[in-house]
């Protein structure tokens, strides 16, 4: 039962992520969460607080305003007191210049009683970067500015 929940959780955190309600998604991580994205681009790094992944968040919702992630698997082990969640994921998206953007990853998630303290994303990160070469190229400010890290 327990499972099942925590599978029903990780599928609505990445909606409210397609749906920018970043700040409930924000509510179920504590203080200092741990998030980490790979790659050497504008939505790379690490960050160790809430306000810095809030940031990254709105970031991610200028880069992407019509991204759509879609869960195609959810692993759930543990405890309430220490749970690891597995989230196979795809990305979509049309891009300013009409191409189309592709990506899928896995996230691995752990979680300590129902609260999110490490998300470790994993991507193809050269699709992203390639993405923010489109974006730049069509005035996104974002596509080219530092990683946000803590």
């Amino acid at each position: 039962m327990y499972h099942a929940i925590v599978k029903r959780f990780a599928t609505r955190s990445f909606e409210r992520v397609n749906d920018h309600d970043y700040d409930a998604l924000l509510r179920s991580c504590v203080p200092d969460v741990h998030h980490r994205f790979g790659g050497d681009h504008p939505l790379g790094g690490e960050r160790h607080d809430k306000e810095a992944l809030r940031r990254w968040f709105e970031r991610l919702g200028r880069l992407g305003p019509a991204l759509r992630l879609t869960v195609t698997d959810v692993w759930v082990t543990g405890l309430p007191h220490h749970t690891t969640v597995i989230v196979r994921w795809s990305a979509a998206q049309t891009l300013p210049d009409g191409s189309p953007y592709a990506n899928h990853g896995v996230h691995v998630i752990r979680m300590r009683w129902g609260k999110i303290v490490d998300i470790d994303a994993n991507e193809d990160s050269q699709v992203v970067a390639g993405s923010m070469a489109v974006l730049a190229a069509h005035g996104y400010p974002d596509a080219t500015a530092a990683p946000i890290v803590s």
